[in-house]
């Protein structure tokens, strides 16, 4: 898994049709995009150091086929 500062971190729901969690990614502290990342999440507006498990996927600034809909960018 690789990100830039302005990614979008996408964590699908443990229930069955839940939201996805989706933060913007503010700082990636591993080396060559990788993680943990300091994650700002849209719905409490807090921030938080992630380490991504499989559930996790990382939309790129500007693409809009990763998660369509999923967060107002």
């Amino acid at each position: 898994m690789q990100a830039h500062v302005g990614d979008f971190l996408i964590i699908a729901s443990n229930h069955l049709e839940g939201p996805a969690r989706v933060g913007l990614i503010q700082e990636v502290h591993g080396e060559g995009g990788a993680p943990p990342y300091q994650v700002r999440w849209e719905d409490d507006e807090r921030t938080t150091l992630v380490f991504p498990g499989p559930d996790a996927h990382i939309e790129h600034r500007g693409d809009t086929t990763a998660a369509s809909g999923a967060h107002g960018h």
